[in-house]
């Protein structure tokens, strides 16, 4: 049992020092869910006081008052925990607090290891990826594959992205790229951005082509009708310019003239590209396309009627040899882009070289 379920929120944590950034995103979660905190810093005026319900000043922890210090202040404020994301601070009030002896303590690991989990665990991934290649039965021969460090990097940052793009998915999404042959990569669904950062990093590394994301980003194109209603019943709890914001900020850090968006209806955007072959934001610039689709992945609404109308207005474009992915094939709230796909499948046996489902999508290659 963790110290916050112990104590039942009664006596507040103390976040030391207070001005961290992952200080300030503990004071948020511990805020969301009620729990008591108190900030402090060993600042004479520390900017980040305001954020805090209440404060202490401490000295520094070289200074030999600090112990003194921390012992009256656990005392006065009834302090149950404290929390620090400083490594250098962690290990010393470690030992300090067994020294202090008043039955408080850490709440939270060593930070060195909160901070390279993420990393760890990209590297672990990167080596499946590279250890177990899916036995693709192709007719493009395989490239080879990027490195593990490219691997990794592309796990890690994906993964800060907010998203439903699992491991074995993005996995299946290494693999595919291989056997590819160049065009447009184009995205029905974007949100905020986590499997268009991973198709664009991909696009690039194998040198496919660039990346078109189209989302209405519109509470209005939301609405699926999913089994049960529970996917409609979230609709009133996102915020669609603020996903548009976040896909933007995730995005542009990766832009190198490859990576553009259409924010409108899917159906009107697969007219535009088809027409224009050409895209120009403010954020993103003018990036021409070449108007066939290397990679077609579909995760708009999963409504029936419009997963089948992304497919019939943007199919067409895949190239041979190309890939659609029918992102979510198997899916809790409802059966769209199920029979879609088993309807894609059907109408073009004869004219499909691989098919497989992983990560939840269903992976088609078309014949070359």
């Amino acid at each position: 049992m963790s110290y916050l379920q112990e104590n039942d929120n009664v006596k507040p944590i103390l976040i030391f020092p207070a001005g961290m950034p992952r200080s300030l995103e503990y004071l948020r979660k511990c805020t969301s869910e009620g729990i008591a905190v108190m900030g402090s810093s060993s600042l004479a005026y520390d900017v980040s006081k305001e954020e805090y319900p209440s404060w202490c000043y401490l000295p520094y922890i070289t200074d030999p008052a600090f112990n003194e210090a921390l012992r009256v202040a656990i005392l006065e404020f009834n302090i149950g925990g404290i929390y620090t994301p400083n490594p250098v601070a962690w290990n010393y009030l470690n030992q300090a607090l067994k020294d202090i002896n008043l039955n408080v303590a850490l709440v939270n690991n060593w930070p060195v290891n909160d901070e390279l989990s993420g990393y760890r665990a990209a590297i672990v991934n990167a080596n499946k990826v590279l250890e177990h290649p899916l036995p693709i039965a192709s007719r493009l021969q395989a490239k080879s594959s990027i490195s593990q460090l490219e691997i990794a990097t592309l796990c890690r940052h994906g993964n800060v992205i907010p998203g439903m793009c699992d491991n074995e998915k993005l996995n299946a999404l290494c693999d595919i790229f291989r056997y590819c042959p160049q065009g447009d990569v184009v995205e029905i669904g974007s949100a905020w951005g986590k499997s268009a950062f991973i198709l664009a990093r991909l696009a690039s590394c194998y040198d496919i082509g660039k990346t078109l994301c189209v989302d209405p980003w519109s509470r209005d194109y939301l609405v699926q009708n999913d089994k049960g209603g529970l996917v409609d019943g979230s609709i009133e709890q996102y915020d669609c310019d603020e996903i548009f914001l976040v896909f933007k900020m995730n995005l542009l850090p990766y832009n190198a003239n490859n990576i553009n968006y259409l924010r409108m209806p899917s159906i009107s955007a697969a007219n535009y590209y088809h027409e224009q072959k050409s895209v120009t934001t403010e954020p993103f610039g003018a990036i021409s396309y070449c108007g066939h689709i290397a990679i077609l992945h579909i995760d708009g609404n999963h409504s029936y009627a419009a997963a089948k109308a992304d497919i019939v207005a943007w199919g067409r474009l895949v190239v041979s040899g190309g890939w659609i992915i029918f992102d979510d094939y198997i899916w809790p709230y409802g059966d769209g882009p199920q029979r879609v796909g088993d309807e894609f499948l059907a109408e073009n046996y004869a004219n499909v070289d691989v098919a497989f489902v992983m990560g939840g999508a269903l992976f088609v290659q078309i014949a070359s």
